[in-house]
């Protein structure tokens, strides 16, 4: 029988989702002929050796820190990926490596069944490439955002010293797309008027570990409605595996 191969790429990788996940998928789909493995590499420029050292691999799915850096390496990729500028799912064929961004489903299909009208405007925490594909749906969906990091880069973004109550108050819906928060570091969040959030906001989290960032927690205790980002895991996961079956 003869083994395909998928993985995960980025670093570091020691509490990745998608090796459990895919693991149980092909256990209890019994998927005998596949396996998936994580592949911690330390810079982007190990990947073509990665791949010499596995010509069996069909798919990999691109995380922290290398959805930009992976661009140069591709192929070709979608039209979304060539607009947002972020790739996080590789197809492999006959050596060739097409980019997909399934970010931007499982972000579309946790924001819309929580939407509320109210939430016209929103600051994406972070500017990496899962903030890119954030913005992404937001753009789709007419909704107007901000970017908020440690320092403004550009026309659309403020830093975080800048960011005041009123603009919280008044932004009802804020997507944490930063590692703050993750296991094991659990006691640390954005650094926001936290005061000036309240019932009708949203707030999503991509971190799905723990179940409840103190960036949730401090927003649930102020009214708001929230979510983590394991959903949007499961979902990615389901897409890319489409992708890499010639499914979509």
């Amino acid at each position: 029988m003869k083994m395909k191969r998928y993985g995960l790429i980025g670093f570091p990788l020691s509490h990745s989702f998608s090796g459990s996940y895919f693991a149980s998928k092909f256990e209890i789909e019994n998927i005998a002929d596949c396996r998936y493995d994580l592949f911690p590499i330390e810079q982007i420029s190990e990947l073509p050796a990665l791949l010499y050292e596995f010509p069996e691999l069909r798919g990999l799915n691109v995380t922290i820190p290398y959805k930009e850096q992976v661009l140069t390496y591709l192929d070709s990729m979608t039209g979304a990926v060539e607009e947002i500028g972020a790739c996080n799912c590789i197809k492999i064929d006959n050596g060739k490596l097409m980019g997909h961004n399934t970010d931007v489903c499982g972000f579309e299909a946790i924001l819309d069944p929580l939407l509320l009208p109210q939430h016209r405007g929103a600051f994406i925490l972070g500017t990496g490439g899962a903030a890119k594909a954030v913005a992404w749906v937001l753009k789709k969906k007419g909704i107007s955002y901000h970017f908020v990091s440690r320092s403004a880069s550009s026309s659309n973004s403020i830093s975080y010293a800048d960011c005041t109550e009123d603009m919280i108050h008044n932004t009802k819906l804020l997507i944490n797309t930063t590692p703050l928060g993750m296991y094991p570091k659990t006691d640390q969040a954005p650094d926001l008027p936290y005061q000036a959030i309240g019932a009708g906001h949203l707030l999503i989290d991509l971190i799905y570990n723990p179940a409840r960032t103190l960036f949730l927690l401090k927003g649930e205790e102020r009214g708001a409605i929230v979510e983590n980002g394991l959903r949007m895991l499961e979902l990615q996961a389901d897409e890319s595996w489409r992708i890499w079956q010639g499914q979509q």
